[in-house]
Order: structure tokens, then C-alpha cells, then sequence
């Protein structure tokens, strides 16, 4: 913990958003970048508890408080405000394989469990999460990496949040992953279901390109159990995981 009276000493500062008399003129996201010595300077506001709520991931009552994922937060806000960018993207992305969505559409749980929410602000801890993700696209910090192949093969059917997040670990211990997706893009509702203003299709392509790097194989436009037979997979493959979206009005 840096500044041990940050919360104190710094009012909370948001990001702006893009004009609306702009805004209305296209889709694109509405949120904008915030300076680097600002969010440095929001980031040391995080008190780095001694039990930090932000990272529980609790579920109270059937809603969730704290991060789902147990991002370590107080750990990479400290690091921020150090100035440990990088350092600050590796602790991040040991919890959470795709920081660029969350920190875009995610409700911020851990914002609502943050300690200085009982009486100050929170930590603007959504945005330190965004701008870590960004500058660490920007600096060619997000590599592709593979463990030692394992000779296994893995089928993933559905490309949402659970099956990129599926494929993409057992890509990085080794397996041989190939992921289904019904229809013509991969990202599931990300792509298909959230507005541009919230989430740009070329953060989601961004992403899918790493992973295609990476070895991971897309089989588009095909329907498991209609274009395919589900009996396909289990005679191909090793092992196949399941992550389809509820199904659709009308489909």
C-alpha cells in the first residue's frame, strides 16, 4: 500500500464520456481514456485492507458482492499507483483471461464491496481494470503463449464469455482446442447481444485474432446436434465441453 491516506486525500474522479452531440453520429463506445497520472492517482485511494471486500465474489442473498472472478484488485491498484504498469497486467491477468470485456460491460460488484464506498467514494476500480487491459495492448505486453502440447484434443461448443474462457486455458496447458460456434462470428452475446457503445466488435476480433495465434481453432456457422451430430465430437475428440447461450426467441 503506497499512500496509506489516498482514499482521504483524492476525491473520486470518472472517466468522461464522449459528447452526446457526438455520440449520436455513430456507434462507437462511448467511453473515454483517462489520464495515466490520474488513474495513478485514483488507484492509490484503494486502502488494501486487511480483509478486502472487492475481490470476495460472494454470493449474499442471491446477488454478488465483490469480484466473481477473485481479481486480486488491491494488489494491481497498488502497482498502479507505483507506476508498475506491466506488473500491474500480469497480476491482473492471472485471475481474469479477458480484462479488455469485464472492465467494458462488467457491473462493477467490486466497486459496490469496495471499504471506502461506507463512507467515501469507491475506488474507481472498473477503470484502473480498463486502462491496464488497454496499455497493455498498446505496449505489446498481451503475448500468445502454449504449453508443451499434450497430444490431447478438446472440442468447445459455444464462443461466449465461458467457452473462450474455456479454450483458452486448456489451450495454455497444452491441448489441441477447436471451438464450435453457430453462428458467423465467434463471441456469443458479446457479439451478438451488447451495443457497440458498450463493447466494440473489434475489441472482440482483437481478442479472437490472439487466440487464433495461439493454435486455437474456430469452426464457424455450424450448429452442434443439427449441422453436426453431437456423436461427431465424442468420436474425435477427447474431451468436449458444453458452454451454449439459452436458446433464443425463435430458435
Amino acid at each position: 500500500m503506497g499512500k496509506a491516506t489516498g482514499f482521504m486525500d483524492y476525491p473520486r474522479i470518472d472517466p468522461d464520456q464522449r459528447p452526446a452531440q457526438e455520440r449520436i453520429m455513430d456507434w462507437n463506445e462511448i467511453k473515454t481514456h483517462q489520464d495515466l497520472a490520474v488513474v495513478s492517482t485514483q488507484a492509490a485511494r484503494c486502502m488494501n485492507c486487511g480483509v478486502p471486500f472487492c475481490h470476495s465474489g460472494v454470493i449474499l442473498n442471491g446477488m454478488t458482492s465483490g469480484c466473481p472472478l477473485h481479481n486480486l484488485i488491491p494488489e494491481w491498484n497498488d502497482l498502479v499507483y507505483q507506476g508498475q504498469w506491466e506488473e500491474a497486467y500480469q497480476r491482473l491477468v492471472r485471475t481474469n483471461p479477458f480484462p479488455e470485456f469485464t472492465a467494458r460491460v462488467c457491473p462493477a460488484p467490486c466497486e459496490g464491496a469496495c471499504t471506502a464506498g461506507y463512507k467515501w467514494d469507491p475506488v474507481t476500480i472498473k477503470n484502473i481494470e480498463f486502462e491496464i487491459i488497454e496499455k497493455a495492448f498498446a505496449e505489446g505486453w498481451v503475448k500468445t503463449s502454449k504449453a508443451a502440447p499434450t497430444g490431447y484434443r478438446v472440442a468447445v461448443v459455444g464462443s461466449g464469455p465461458a467457452g473462450l474462457s474455456a479454450a483458452y486455458y486448456l489451450n495454455a496447458v497444452g491441448h489441441d482446442v477447436t471451438v464450435y460456434e453457430r453462428d458467423d462470428r465467434p463471441g456469443g452475446l458479446m457479439m451478438y447481444g451488447i451495443p457497440n457503445m458498450k463493447l466494440d466488435k473489434i475489441i472482440i476480433d482483437r481478442r479472437i485474432g490472439y487466440m487464433r495465434e495461439s493454435g486455437i481453432k474456430f469452426i464457424l456457422s455450424t450448429d452442434i446436434g443439427k449441422d453436426l451430430p453431437a456423436q461427431e465430437l465424442v468420436a474425435k475428440y477427447d474431451a468436449w465441453f458444453s458452454a451454449p447461450e439459452h436458446e433464443r426467441p425463435g430458435s
